[in-house]
């Protein structure tokens, strides 16, 4: 039997450390501007601060966390500007993966979405942010899927990264009772296989909630 090499432990458990700091930003579990310390993430994942401190610059290097000059860890906080321009990127791509997946959106995947939105409806009724984001991104992943456009996706996965804290907040703002009725849009133009509609309702379930946020 081979022995794992050093080399391969310390990659995997910095992957590790990597992948699920990176889901819990995304997925808003991380407040804006919040500080973390390379000990504190060492702690919490059990690992020493060599694989922390490296999933930190990946981080970093992908706009999910600002390292100060002074080498303080923190999600960013976002600026109105900053909020406008990733609303206007999810837009772009968002819409366009929409439109590329709407050939391949068989019974099966709206099926699916049903189901997942029906999971977004519960995450509402119980007041859970951090599992409304999760299953609302669920939702969006898996029809993009279908565009089989991977490195489209990557790039709007990277937008969704950087805006998860701000999600966050915005949820509170908007203080849902219901599902995004954009959704059920969504749904019925994939069903319709009516392009202009499903540009249009994925563009709106994209970009209306962020822009109430810009003051």
């Amino acid at each position: 039997m081979l022995n794992t090499r050093p080399s391969e432990t310390q990659t995997a458990t910095h992957d590790r450390v990597y992948r699920a700091l990176r889901s819990r930003i995304m997925h808003g579990d991380i407040a804006p501007g919040q500080a973390l310390t390379l000990r504190g993430i060492g702690k919490e994942f059990g690992v020493s601060m060599t694989p922390a401190r490296e999933a930190v610059r990946r981080l970093a290097a992908e706009g999910a966390l600002f390292l100060s000059s002074s080498g303080r860890v923190s999600t960013p906080e976002l600026t109105n500007d900053r909020i406008e321009e990733l609303a206007a990127l999810r837009a772009l791509l968002e819409v366009e993966l929409a439109s590329r997946a709407l050939p391949r959106a068989h019974i099966a995947l709206i099926e699916r979405l049903q189901s997942i939105n029906m999971t977004v409806a519960e995450m509402v009724t119980k007041r859970d942010a951090v599992g409304y984001i999760r299953t609302n991104l669920e939702f969006h992943r898996t029809l993009y899927l279908r565009a089989q456009a991977p490195a489209m996706l990557a790039i709007a996965e990277t937008v969704w990264l950087q805006l998860g804290p701000t999600m966050r907040a915005l949820y509170g703002r908007l203080r849902r009772t219901e599902p995004p009725h954009h959704h059920k849009l969504i749904i019925a133009a994939l069903k319709a296989g009516d392009e202009p509609g499903l540009r249009l309702a994925v563009r709106s379930d994209v970009t209306q909630g962020l822009r109430m946020l810009v003051s």
